[in-house]
């Protein structure tokens, strides 16, 4: 089973229920969101890890922020407005897709028909259970290195590319439309080196 199947399955039920409750919409349409959503998130954290510096500072960054936090709770902290660094959704998003973000949500919206800011708020729940959910895995996998976490990343890029759907469809459009494939690099560097309170490392 792939991260973002695995991921999608844990988040049935009650969190589902959650997400679409903030977001005002029906559980049906916020489970179609999601899984759009998980898989542009999970593609181009495959995406940031395929360099170097890129997978070592991703890592730092689990490790110093999301390490051993549970879905449940982190959930329970994006929608209390939480501002501690597992929480910041807009401040993770910022570094996942670096200058693409606004791209992101505008597809998001598009492929599913929430509206521009409902896309925005989805990818900002998500950024951070995603962040927790890698982290966990790395954690009970006994991959817990940089070189681990580009494997896996870069795995699950290459499963969503060949799944295709709304998913693989939109990964595609954000990450190449300016043709090289990469981004966000620079901010992953940032983002491993403390830029959300994570100390210097």
């Amino acid at each position: 089973m792939s991260l973002t199947d695995d991921l999608l399955s844990q988040l049935q039920g009650a969190p589902l229920q959650q997400v679409s409750q903030q977001l005002g919409i029906d559980s049906q349409q916020a489970s179609g969101a999601i899984s759009a959503a998980l898989p542009l998130l999970m593609g181009a954290l495959g995406n940031n890890v395929a360099k170097p510096q890129g997978a070592e500072a991703l890592f730092g960054a689990l490790q110093n922020n999301h390490s051993g936090l549970d879905i449940g709770s982190v959930l329970g902290a994006v929608m209390g407005g939480g501002n501690s660094p597992a929480a910041n959704g807009a401040g993770i998003l910022g570094h996942i897709f670096g200058g693409n973000q606004n791209r992101a949500e505008t597809g998001l919206a598009q492929a599913t028909g929430l509206s521009p800011s409902s896309s925005s708020q989805l990818l900002k729940i998500l950024a951070p259970i995603v962040m927790a959910y890698i982290a966990q895995r790395m954690s009970s996998g006994g991959q817990a290195s940089a070189g681990g976490l580009a494997q896996i990343l870069g795995q699950e890029k290459q499963q969503v590319a060949q799944a295709g759907g709304i998913g693989g469809g939109l990964l595609g459009s954000v990450l190449d439309q300016d043709g090289d494939g990469q981004f966000g690099v620079s901010d992953l560097i940032k983002l491993g080196s403390g830029l959300l309170g994570s100390g210097k490392r």
